[in-house]
């Protein structure tokens, strides 16, 4: 039986798959129209079939998309969705984690500004 996909690992490599703004025009472009071939995808983008060969092979290590066999031996490309839904949980816990650091700082920072006015209302009253 596989092990489960290491979530951080998977995250990194879509990450760095949508860092580069043809691969993520690529993806757009799968998308709106479906499954394609380099050269199709390079009649819809500024980008030349090799360049988007070449992205096409990134974004299929990464997981993003997957080829699979056309008519006349075209490969054609479709998107894949589980890995972005392995990024999207890799972002959701992260943003768990900030949220909880982020509110033990407010409690923090709440309990002080209390604290202050506290010994300023002792401070008027002894005055």
């Amino acid at each position: 039986m596989p092990s489960p996909p290491d979530i951080e690992a998977v995250a990194e490599e879509v990450f760095t798959a949508l860092a580069d703004p043809s691969r993520r025009a690529i993806l757009a472009a799968l998308a709106a129209g479906g499954p394609a071939t380099a050269t199709d995808l390079a009649t819809r983008l500024p980008i030349t079939r090799q360049a988007i060969a070449k992205h096409l092979a990134l974004l299929a290590d990464a997981g993003l998309v997957a080829a699979e066999p056309g008519e006349r031996r075209r490969v054609r490309y479709r998107l894949r969705s589980a890995p972005m839904q392995v990024a999207q949980q890799f972002l959701a816990a992260l943003a768990r984690d900030w949220d909880s650091q982020r509110e033990s700082l407010q409690d923090h920072l709440n309990a002080a500004v209390a604290a202050k006015q506290t010994r300023k209302g002792k401070g008027k009253e002894q005055s």
